[in-house]
């Protein structure tokens, strides 16, 4: 078996930066990645055989744990009967009723196989409708690698460090008009000289791509408000929030009503899967039902549906969310204790399954207060946690979450571990 550097120097041979997604390749805390060999519950082992406690859950997904014994049932026993027909398949219209159910405002859904491929349909289904060209977005939301959505973007683009990526067409670019999250006065002055023009607003309802900001009060009514008296659509990036922060998502936990949404992670059980869905009216101009075109060979597909539906079986069950959100407290609890009686200036944002850490004092409401944080702090802390068999986030810009399998001897580890790792970052 390769070592994990072994491992990495091959990569890089054949992997633009030896990784398949950018976050991976330990740009921002610098080091190697390690190569995971396997999984399970709360835990990933490397090539090595070390063991890590991870917060991290494939970036969301896995809700329930790694390899959950009944997602695993269900995958393989679909896959017995094929892995992807081309044609309609049962499953994929028992997901679709099962997601209309659950989300508030979902009257109509098409299933797809990524999360930026849900964010790219949902922003061309909302020019369509309209009529209307322009979309306004947030400074550090990342709704994934389409080209209107590069602009002051969040995730790997801002853990990088990289400007608005090259390779998106300017033409496209002026196209997106940007706000900051959590900003009323911003929104209403944006809205009053561009309003009759703006198609859609695209939203993070809880940033997770800047780390993890939570909105103000009535932050996400208001831009129901606006969207609603200048007639553009709002959209709900609910990739990462879907089913994770409630069951029904931001739009249940926060009471409001998107136009459209995006869905991914939670409702794959780890395979790739996307969605998008909202309004009936909207939603019928989606070819073949009306005029604006999107396909995939392999959305829907058997597999990817089986297991999506036996991860939504398990946090249906009552209970929860609520013991995921006591999860989470415990955890954010835990380190913020650890962080003050080392004297190091630290904070957190958690909303049920997800979760921020931030090295700095004082709340953090915006992508502004994000980019204060001491990185280089965290770059310390990370490592030193690693080391410890704690694997958070490789990017003081990207959220955390904690999953099902997560115990209380496993936060109660992570604690333990994080009292020595504070002082060694805090030491240098």
């Amino acid at each position: 078996m390769s070592t994990n550097h072994e491992l990495f120097i091959r990569a890089r041979d054949v992997l633009p930066g030896g990784v398949n997604s950018p976050v991976r390749a330990f740009r921002s805390v610098g080091g190697e990645p390690f190569f995971t060999s396997r999984a399970e519950g709360p835990y990933l082992w490397d090539v090595e055989g070390r063991r890590y406690i991870d917060y991290i859950g494939s970036w969301g997904p896995m809700i329930a744990g790694h390899a959950h014994p009944k997602v695993l049932a269900a995958v393989i026993d679909v896959a017995r009967h094929g892995l992807s027909f081309g044609t309609p398949n049962p499953l994929e219209v028992t997901m679709a009723e099962r997601l209309t159910r659950i989300v508030p405002g979902l009257e109509m859904v098409r299933m797809v196989n990524s999360g930026t491929e849900a964010t790219m349909a949902a922003i061309r289904v909302a020019r369509g409708f309209t009529g209307r060209d322009r979309i306004v977005k947030f400074e550090g939301c990342y709704h994934g690698h389409g080209d209107a959505f590069l602009v002051k973007a969040g995730s790997g683009v801002m853990t990088l460090g990289l400007p608005d990526s090259p390779g998106v067409p300017k033409v496209l670019a002026d196209l997106t008009a940007t706000l900051p999250y959590n900003d009323f006065e911003a929104a209403d002055e944006l809205f009053e000289a561009i309003g009759s023009e703006v198609a859609a607003v695209i939203v993070e309802p809880v940033v997770g791509n800047a780390n993890c900001i939570l909105p103000r009060p009535g932050y996400l009514q208001h831009l129901r408000k606006l969207c609603t008296r200048h007639g553009a659509l709002l959209i709900f990036d609910e990739v990462m929030t879907g089913f994770r922060v409630a069951l029904g998502g931001a739009q249940a936990l926060y009471g409001v009503r998107a136009d459209l949404a995006t869905f991914g992670k939670v409702i794959g059980g780890g395979m790739p899967v996307g969605a998008y869905g909202g309004r009936r009216d909207v939603m019928s101009q989606v070819a073949p039902a009306g005029p604006i075109y999107q396909a995939g060979t392999l959305s829907g597909n058997p597999v990817a549906m089986a297991a999506g539906m036996a991860q939504l079986d398990l946090i249906e069950q009552p209970g929860f969310h609520a013991d995921l959100e006591r999860r989470t407290h415990a955890l954010c609890d835990g380190l913020e204790a650890a962080a003050a009686r080392a004297g190091v200036a630290f904070t957190t944002n958690r909303v049920c399954g997800m979760f921020g850490l931030f090295f700095r004092s004082g709340r953090v409401e915006s992508f502004a207060d994000a980019t204060q944080c001491d990185v280089v702090l965290f770059r310390r802390f990370f490592h030193a946690m690693l080391e410890r068999g704690v694997y958070l986030a490789p990017s003081a810009y990207e959220a955390g979450f904690i999953s099902a399998a997560h115990s209380e001897y496993d936060i109660a580890d992570t604690v333990a571990a994080a009292e020595e790792s504070f002082l060694v970052a805090k030491a240098g």
